[in-house]
């Protein structure tokens, strides 16, 4: 990853933890524009001028965000209404496929906004957020190949979610580092 990437997640982490301290549930309807939010950050970062370089796309992709009939945020608080009394672990990795495979929600930065949302549920439900360390990054970015090519409305995906699923929450437990939570942020 680039410093510049590096800095936006940095910034993408920072947001997470205050919607955490703010007790903000970012899958309630009317908090959905925090998604995008998250979306913005990894991709512009908090810089505005970068922002108002990103203006078209972004209206483009809050359009695919709320009108994609098969893979838009619909189809994820579907998925999330189903499943919200999984796991931590298996909510996050359930939240991060539907996000991931096609059609992706964002039209850019789909794996990173990903990875946040599975901080932010994974935080919440009391576990440490998930960090690509330079020991888990060769892990974790495998199975997203995997998941990226399964359509959301498939056979395949009906299938194959149980097991990529187990899979990627398998892999955030066992990488999950305690060292990760901030001090003083109260979890449920």
């Amino acid at each position: 990853m680039s410093d510049d990437v590096v800095v936006r997640m940095m910034a993408g982490y920072a947001f997470v933890d205050a919607l955490v301290a703010d007790d903000v549930d970012l899958f309630a309807m009317g908090n959905l524009r925090y998604l995008l939010e998250l979306n913005t950050v990894v991709l512009c970062g908090t810089d505005l001028a970068r922002r108002e370089e990103y203006a078209q796309h972004r209206t483009m992709t809050d359009r695919r965000f709320y009108e994609e009939r098969q893979g838009g945020i619909r189809d994820v608080m579907e998925w999330y209404a189903r499943h919200a009394t999984e796991s931590p672990w298996k909510l996050a990795a359930g939240v991060y496929i539907r996000i991931v495979s096609k059609p992706q929600l964002f039209i850019e930065g789909n794996h990173r906004t990903g990875a946040l949302a599975m901080s932010y549920l994974l935080i919440r439900g009391g576990e440490p957020p998930f960090v690509v360390t330079t020991e888990n990054a060769a892990a974790y970015f495998d199975p997203p190949t995997d998941i990226r090519d399964i359509r959301k409305q498939g056979v395949t995906m009906l299938f194959r979610l149980p097991g990529l699923q187990r899979r990627l929450a398998t892999f955030l437990a066992t990488h999950a580092d305690r060292r990760f939570l901030m001090p003083g942020v109260n979890v449920s």
